[in-house]
């Protein structure tokens, strides 16, 4: 440790320091927007860093058709910041986008390029300042806590200086650099797949949902895939089609199909998923246009700038959210968030099944504040799919809006510890779920916890239940 702090030292005299926040957050997905605005509105100097030109994660870069659940059935669940950008994507999108989905709080779909700007305009609204194509490299280390990290852009290298800093990476880069000790995939190290998701234009709704009326298919085409793969169409494989979500009458974005053995934390792999992804977008166009009515006409006019990841590391963190506290709907004194989001582990290869596990409607499970605190770092908080969970939770965990509700918690708790000039684990977790539910979050119906009426759910789902 000696030799590694002398290191940092070293290496930190070298460069030159070009932010020092009271927050840096690192990752500009669900999790990270939602810290960063947090931390910002409650009084933080907050950097949000980010390796591509724009903000989104997997709902952007990815194009992920659509946002999984915000309610558990009966009610919403996931409220506060992630909620507000749900309403404001809805209205920016236009009348028409409104009128569609306006009573909708489930499997919403996303209107990329307005999300884009939405999220851009809400974080910098908030008081947070964002640095876009930009990679933090390495970490430096003093003791228990960061005490920097270099970051490496366009201008070249520097060193952030931070008092807390917020992992939102989705694959616990920042943590891992940090030396925190983390778990990949399943028993032997598989998986879930990846997907590379895309937008088509041309497309016929009416035409199409008259087909699921005329053939009884709901909207996974479970029949129909299963035709194909046996004419050779389409590759064995998953039988259904994740996902269609319909920004518009005539376009519509797809999570359809796998890339097996897929390490998202490897640019090899990424790299492999990224040209075979591309190729099989391809024969599904082929298979949509001649199988599938009300998509006879369609035209490629989007992929995902990369494969959409499900999983990769989890930390090891103060609690380790396992699945009997989630099958018991378990809540915990220090609860940030609830999640009703069904256990959804997708195939490891073209042979395996599936694990999903539901809960009853109108019931969730606690998210203790615990799981985002990795093990041996005092200033270093994660949030979003990497947080400490078994694999089956993580399995839950993963979607968006639970990102969201996690990310909003991380960056509140970031800046009553600037404030306070501690590290994460010394600030009044009492006081954080106080301030959340000020907010608008909701940490469910018991003692001390407020309850926040929000919009009216709709019982209307089109988008098929798995992400």
């Amino acid at each position: 440790m000696v030799n590694q702090v002398q290191a940092s030292i070293q290496l930190s005299s070298k460069l030159p320091v070009s932010y020092t926040p009271d927050v840096v957050v690192v990752g500009g997905g669900a999790s990270g927007i939602a810290a960063a605005m947090a931390a910002a509105r409650n009084g933080a100097d907050t950097l949000l860093i980010e390796q591509r030109g724009y903000l989104g994660g997997m709902g952007t870069a990815a194009l992920v058709p659509a946002f999984c659940p915000y309610t558990d059935g009966e009610k919403p669940i996931i409220r506060g910041i992630g909620l507000e950008l749900l309403e404001k994507m809805k209205l920016a999108a236009g009348e028409a986008f409104y009128s569609r989905n306006k009573d909708r709080l489930d499997w919403v779909a996303i209107d990329v390029e307005t999300l884009k700007c939405v999220y851009d305009q809400e974080v910098l609204e908030s008081g947070a300042k964002i640095l876009f194509h930009t990679f933090a490299d390495q970490v430096l280390l003093e003791g228990d806590r960061i005490s920097g990290l270099v970051i490496s852009n366009k201008s070249g290298r520097s060193v952030v200086q931070a008092k807390l800093y917020i992992d939102a990476t989705g694959d616990a880069d920042l943590a891992a650099l940090a030396g925190v000790p983390f778990q990949t995939g399943g028993e032997h190290g598989e998986m879930q797949p990846g997907t590379m998701c895309y937008l088509v234009t041309g497309a016929n709704q009416a035409r199409f949902d008259q087909f699921l009326i005329d053939t009884g298919q709901n909207i996974a085409l479970e029949n129909t895939v299963i035709e194909a793969q046996r004419n050779g169409d389409l590759p064995q494989g998953r039988k259904r089609i994740s996902g269609i979500a319909w920004i518009t009458d005539t376009v519509a974005g797809f999570n359809f199909g796998h890339i097996f053995g897929i390490d998202g934390t490897k640019a090899e792999d990424l790299t492999r998923a990224a040209i075979e992804g591309r190729q099989l977008i391809q024969v599904q166009i082929q298979f949509l246009r001649k199988y599938v009515p009300g998509f006879e006409d369609i035209h490629l006019v989007h992929s995902g700038d990369q494969i959409g990841i499900r999983e990769t590391r989890r930390i090891a963190g103060d609690y380790t959210l396992v699945v009997e506290d989630y099958m018991s709907m378990r809540s915990f004194e220090d609860d940030i968030a609830r999640n009703a989001y069904f256990i959804d582990i997708h195939l490891a290869n073209a042979s395996s099944t599936m694990t999903i596990k539901y809960l009853p409607k109108g019931k969730s499970h606690g998210v203790p504040y615990r799981c985002m605190l990795p093990q041996g770092k005092s200033n270093l908080i994660v949030a979003g799919r990497s947080v400490s969970s078994d694999r089956p939770v993580q399995g839950s965990l993963r979607v968006m809006p639970n990102c969201f509700a996690m990310g909003q918690a991380a960056g509140t708790a970031a800046a009553m510890a600037s404030r306070d000039g501690g590290g994460f684990r010394e600030i009044s977790v009492s006081g954080l779920q106080r301030r959340l539910i000020e907010q608008g979050a909701w940490l469910g119906e018991r003692p001390g916890y407020a309850e926040h009426d929000q919009a009216a759910i709709s019982g209307h789902i089109e988008f098929e239940e798995e992400c």
